[in-house]
């Protein structure tokens, strides 16, 4: 009996073969510690009730020791992201697993989309609730259909989406980077942002542009999460392992933006979608409730989109024979960049002014 090429001291397999050496179905024992990502995910809200706890409603005072709590919680509400691209860099891992892995990172994000949701349809039912449903059944399928499932094999080229994809992103970069740009004038104040958004509005609310982007957007939505279904299904060393996961999560994050921004706001409050909009006000991200969801979804989501620029340049750089030591460092800059940022976006959009 051939060993199996995933097997390692973490996850042990059994593998069937016929006499002709064609693979069958290979049971697997799962190792607990590949659950650790699904169960932060499922932790995630009541993270962000226990930071509200300790925050308190707006005005309230925090001392040094609240303070240094509250900070702690909100970076474990980010534990989720990271274990999940950590696990989907295991080895021996069957397919069903590393794609709730990969399912993990987007918890901050699907958080908001399961909320907005919620309120569309009236749900009596709390969020946390539905939540946990949603991760507890995703774990028992995982588990359900790693148990018994085709030997992993190579993921392919798709060289073609893969370039129709990256094609489609550049037409988009023009107005993610006027959007993120924008919103970094926050950190002046809500008057500069929104003097910024009425120009950029006049372009990307054209009754010719808007539907252009739009139907962009949705052509990433779809083919992105086609690469990311088809990528999963193997081990991905770590670099193609953050695209992956980067891309799952820009995916629901544009699909979830999308809702609230047309649905929500626009059709069902009709209201702008200006900067009180995007930061909850009056109450703000950091003291309510349901708006601290807002500040983990839109941190991932600047962070993720750049990164994923960065992640696939290096793709292209590689491609054309760039010295990879160069590359590497290049790559690590822009995501440090991504994260420096992301910070300075969220922090103007917490109140913080220059």
């Amino acid at each position: 009996m051939s060993e199996h090429p995933f097997r390692d001291n973490t996850v042990l397999a059994h593998d069937a073969q016929t006499l002709d050496g064609a693979a069958q179905p290979t049971t697997l024992s799962i190792a607990p510690l590949v659950f650790v990502a699904p169960l932060a995910a499922i932790c995630y809200p009541f993270l962000l009730m226990l930071f509200h706890a300790v925050v308190g409603a707006p005005g309230a005072t925090l001392g040094a020791v609240d303070t240094a709590g509250a900070t702690f919680v909100l970076l474990l509400s980010f534990a989720a992201p990271v274990l999940g691209i950590a696990v989907a860099c295991r080895k021996a891992l069957p397919t069903a697993l590393r794609r709730l892995a990969y399912f993990s990172v987007v918890a901050p994000t699907l958080y908001v989309f399961l909320g907005v949701v919620q309120t569309l349809l009236g749900s009596p039912i709390p969020d946390p609730w539905v939540w946990c449903l949603i991760w507890l059944a995703a774990i028992l399928i995982a588990m359900r259909a790693s148990r018994t499932e085709p030997r992993p094999q190579a993921a392919p080229s798709l060289g073609k989406w893969r370039v129709a994809h990256g094609v489609s992103a550049m037409i988009l970069c023009l107005y993610v980077f006027f959007h993120l740009g924008n919103h970094l004038t926050g950190l002046v104040g809500p008057s500069a942002h929104a003097a910024v958004m009425d120009v950029g509005q006049t372009v990307y609310r054209a009754s010719v542009v808007e539907p252009v982007l739009v139907a962009a957007f949705l052509f990433q939505i779809v083919s992105g999460l086609y690469l990311t279904w088809r990528w999963s299904a193997a081990r991905q060393d770590f670099f193609r392992t953050f695209q992956i996961a980067s891309g799952a999560y820009l995916s629901l994050f544009i699909l979830g933006h999308m809702n609230s921004v047309f649905i929500y706001a626009r059709w069902y409050l009709g209201i702008p979608t200006d900067w009180n909009f995007a930061t909850g006000a009056p109450t703000g991200l950091i003291h309510d409730a349901w708006n601290i969801r807002l500040l983990p979804h839109y941190a991932l989501g600047v962070f993720f989109v750049l990164g994923h620029l960065v992640a696939g340049l290096r793709v292209v750089l590689n491609a054309h024979g760039a010295d990879r030591r160069v590359v590497t460092r290049l790559w690590m800059i822009g995501v440090v960049a991504s994260g420096l940022i992301a910070a300075a976006i969220l922090a103007g959009m917490s109140g913080v002014r220059i």
